[in-house]
Order: C-alpha cells, then structure tokens, then sequence
C-alpha cells in the first residue's frame, strides 16, 4: 500500500497525482487520453490519478467509486465532465451544498459548502471495476483524507463499491464496524464511531435512465445527509 500520510489535503493531493502503483489502471488512463470519442477529439486529458475535492471544513464526505474515463479522468476534477457528475452536483446545490448546479471543468466556479466528493480509487478503470488490490493500493487515500477532513460526521457512499471502501477505510482508523456487518441499500444508515454512513444509488446512466435512482430520491437522500451533518452530537 502506499504511504498515504500527509499534513494537509493540498499535501496529500499532490501525492495521489503522483501515483503509479497500479499499472492496469495507469495503462488504462493513459490509454483513453491517447484515443477519446469523437466528442472529445482535441482535449487535452488530464489522464493521473484525482484527488478529492471540496470544503476542507466538510461536515459531508461524498464516496464515489472511481473517476469516469471521458470524466475526471478527462477534465481533472472528481465527478467533473459526466452525467453522473451532473446529477450529483445539481442534487447538493439543491442541498445547499454547492453554489451551483453544473459541473463542466476545474474553472468553471463550482465550490462546495460544508461538503467534500472524493473516491475509493483514484484511477480510471477499465468498465468501472477496480480489482481487490487495485482497490486496496488506493484505500489509504480515503483513509488519510478521513483524518484530515475532521469535522466529518457524515459519509454518503455512492454504491455498493464505495458502501464497502468506506467500511475499509473506517475500520482502518481503528472504527468498530458494527455485526453484522452492514448492508448497502439506498437510504441504508449505519452509525460507526462519530460518522454516520448512508447508502445512495450511484448517479451513474444506468441507474438514472432506467428510474432506478431520481431525483427525488436524491433529493430526499442528500436532505437526510443535511439533517445529519446538522444534528447535535
């Protein structure tokens, strides 16, 4: 694994773009950037691994499974450039957890409120499926992230990739995960140390077009989160 420690998140952001522990996913990245789609011809991929991105002082802590190809891997930013990107921004700005509802690129004046998006692995990789050490190279990222986002209470992890990261990635700082070991589920809660960690469908197109994930739902998803990070502990 990699050693993950660093005093502040800029610090550890540099250390993550840094990375090449992982030479499926660094051939991938690579790969993608060398050969875009059509719509994309002429841009200039940002193709390294993607820090997290947000309000040093989160209450929130959004957990996705890895950047998307033609993404962040593309624009540089997490959740940046994509229409799962899109439907996630759009629900924390009617959360009043960003500024605005669209995000397109690093300058475009997205900025989070009380709120941070990062993800279990840092790479691009091929069809969305990180191996188990490839996922295991990247956990001490979350992990550190963890440590230095301290007014964190709340993690709302983005499918079942990210429900299990993020249990990981507790249970590396010494949490005690609760037996039986909890399940993923949208609206799924579970109370581990100060965090609460709540399931969410991934905004990803497959479960947006079929209806399996809404807006509403999102909507009433990311209240609760609100409620969360607003409660006294």
């Amino acid at each position: 694994m990699p050693r993950a420690q660093s005093s502040s998140l800029p610090g550890l952001g540099r250390r993550i773009v840094r990375c090449r522990r992982c030479p499926r996913l660094v051939e991938w990245r690579e790969q993608v950037a060398a050969k875009p789609p059509r719509r994309f011809e002429g841009d200039d991929y940002w193709a390294r691994p993607l820090p997290g991105f947000g309000d040093p002082a989160a209450r929130l802590i959004v957990i996705g499974l890895a950047p998307a190809a033609h993404g962040g891997n593309r624009t540089g930013r997490i959740f940046t450039g994509d229409r799962s990107g899109d439907w996630l921004y759009a629900a924390l700005h009617r959360a009043r957890f960003a500024n605005q509802a669209r995000s397109d690129h690093p300058d475009d004046g997205l900025r989070l409120r009380s709120a941070y998006v990062t993800a279990v692995n840092r790479c691009a990789p091929p069809g969305n499926r990180p191996t188990p050490a490839e996922r295991d190279n990247c956990l001490p990222y979350l992990v550190q992230e963890l440590r230095l986002l301290k007014r964190a209470t709340v993690l709302v992890a983005l499918g079942s990739f990210a429900w299990d990261g993020a249990l990981r990635a507790l249970r590396a700082l010494g949490r005690e995960i609760p037996r039986p070991r909890p399940r993923f589920g949208h609206g799924a809660e579970a109370r581990i140390g100060r965090y609460d960690l709540v399931g969410c469908y991934h905004p990803s197109q497959q479960n947006t077009f079929t209806g399996k994930l809404t807006e509403a739902m999102l909507d009433d998803l990311f209240a609760r989160a609100r409620e969360l990070t607003e409660a006294e502990r």
